[in-house]
């Protein structure tokens, strides 16, 4: 089978330098580097099928019209600052009716925005953290949400944005911090209640049902009062973070937190793939975000390490990724005839 890849691939900041200078350094943080590129490439090609790199942009439109692919696996994030460009790629491939591995634009739109997700999360009866968006005034959060708070953008994965400074203890540093994510960001900024407990994130592969891969717990390798999974950590993490898969938790939590993350899973259309945060506090999981759009660094992501300490090969986690969209593809057709 002929496959298609479309991503977004970081750039060297050099040849950009002038309009670089005006962007946060995690500008990029969600694109794809060559290394994993290279990694789904070649996972593919070990399959058998013939890969083709279809990028984004109007390069991508160009193909596409030009001699569609039989198949395409997706990973293009979008760029800019927009609530529904990791959509854009989706949307277009269902209008030129082509299959592709992941979820739909609705899906992919409604958990790129945090509050939306949140809320459709809410009304299927998972448990998540107060909060309130901002756009332009400065609230009264103490008003309505107990310090400490954690502040990030609304509209965006990969931990951007999500600093060690944005866990905010008083008023004056809400404002600084709000100031400082509103210039680099541009969008609304999500500010939320602190949950002290375990940092766990759980993969989820499949669609009729879906299943669980694994529940990770990401835990500081120094203990600290009130831990954070920020970029910094996130950058850091060999030196920073151990993880646990499977979690060392109490069955009756882990089976919680596996119901909410397949009520999460299903309430968000989630489709092939995801990866789901969470965090635990007093055996309540709270929902954090839905990436239906995990990242498959080889080395890095955290999907691909729960993969691993689960005994997965790395071809073994595109496969099952790929096999998934294929099998939902084919029932939809079968349906059709």
């Amino acid at each position: 089978m002929r496959i298609g890849i479309t991503y977004d691939l970081k750039t060297e900041s050099v040849s950009m330098a002038g309009f670089v200078s005006q962007l946060p350094d995690d500008w990029q943080e969600e694109f794809d580097s060559p290394a994993t590129l290279e990694a789904v490439s070649g996972a593919l090609a070990d399959l058998g099928h013939e890969v083709e790199l279809l990028g984004n942009g109007r390069e991508l439109l160009e193909r596409l019209l030009a001699d569609p692919p039989d198949f395409v696996f997706n990973m293009a994030e979008g760029q800019g600052v927009s609530r529904s460009r990791e959509a854009r790629v989706p949307a277009v491939l269902e209008m030129l009716g082509i299959p592709f591995t992941g979820s739909d634009p609705l899906t992919l739109a409604a958990t790129l925005d945090k509050d939306c997700a949140k809320r459709l999360v809410q009304a299927a009866g998972v448990a998540a953290p107060r909060g309130v968006v901002v756009e332009n005034e400065r609230p009264k959060v103490e008003d309505s949400l107990p310090f400490p708070v954690i502040v990030k953008p609304a509209w965006e994965g990969s931990s951007k944005g999500i600093r060690s400074n944005c866990l905010v203890t008083d008023a004056d540093q809400l404002s600084e911090t709000l100031e400082s994510l509103q210039a680099d960001h541009r969008q609304p900024i999500l500010i939320e209640e602190f949950i002290d407990g375990d940092e766990l994130t759980v993969g989820i592969l499949g669609n009729e049902p879906p299943e669980i891969m694994g529940i990770m717990r990401v835990i500081p390798r120094q203990p600290m009062a009130r831990f954070v999974y920020s970029l910094d950590v996130k950058r850091d993490y060999v030196r920073q973070v151990r993880y646990e898969c499977p979690a060392c938790l109490p069955a009756n939590s882990l089976d919680k937190v596996s119901q909410a993350a397949l009520t999460v899973y299903r309430a968000l259309g989630c489709r092939d793939v995801a990866r789901i945060d969470f965090r635990l506090r007093d055996g309540i999981p709270y929902f954090l975000e839905a990436n239906p759009l995990p990242g498959l660094n080889p080395e890095s992501s955290d999907l691909v390490i729960m993969a691993r300490l689960g005994g997965w090969s790395y071809q073994k986690l595109i496969e099952t990724i790929l096999q998934a969209a294929m099998t939902r593809q084919w029932s939809v057709v079968s349906c059709q005839l």
